[in-house]
């Protein structure tokens, strides 16, 4: 059983099974289980609003076509995590490719990052702590570039998402063990980066 939107107890297999039958109303139904956490994911991975909003949409729709062969080998929140983190894995290899960041816009004075931008929201800081802050962000967003795509996904899946390496394991297709490897070079890369600020 899954929670909706309210609250309220969802039986997730029925509502597959219902889907799979072609009743649209419970494929709507499961979006709306899900659509948050799409794209909160896709948004955490990406970075992009933009970017995040087309795999959210491009996830659901491999979804409704797939849907038929959905036979509940794994559970229906990992097969659509993995979807997911796999069109963010290609949009993040694309990026590579086209050396693009989302955020970036270039101004008369030269490149800016929008999210440096956007002001912290607590009244109680202070000027020290946001440069810090500041700081440290920039250095943990350098360092997420220069992860592979992979121990990228593994990182935020963990740190961000706070999944489990076993469930981060049956997402992308490896090992739990794998996936744990995958995540110690990613926190060892993080480390030497963030060595100053520790």
């Amino acid at each position: 059983m899954a929670p909706d939107k309210t609250g309220l107890q969802v039986d997730e297999a029925a509502l597959i099974q219902a889907a799979q039958a072609g009743d649209k109303d419970a494929f709507a139904q499961l979006v709306r289980v899900y659509d948050q956490s799409v794209l909160r994911l896709a948004m955490n991975l990406l970075r992009s609003p933009e970017d995040a909003r087309d795999v959210y949409q491009e996830a659901f729709l491999r979804v409704y076509r797939n849907l038929g062969a959905f036979r509940f080998d794994c559970s229906f929140h990992t097969w659509l995590y993995r979807i997911v983190t796999n069109l963010c894995l290609d949009q993040i290899r694309k990026r590579k490719v086209r050396k693009e960041e989302a955020t970036v816009v270039t101004t008369r004075d030269g490149p800016l990052d929008r999210m440096d931008t956007i002001a912290e929201q607590r009244a109680d800081t202070d000027p020290e702590r946001n440069l810090f802050s500041g700081q440290v962000r920039r250095r943990i967003k350098d360092v997420l570039a220069g992860l592979t795509p992979r121990e990228r996904m593994v990182f935020e899946l963990r740190h961000y998402q706070g999944l489990r390496l076993r469930r981060i394991g049956e997402i992308l297709g490896t090992s739990e063990e794998a996936a744990k490897n995958c995540l110690f070079r990613a926190t060892q890369k993080m480390r030497a980066a963030l060595g100053d600020f520790l």
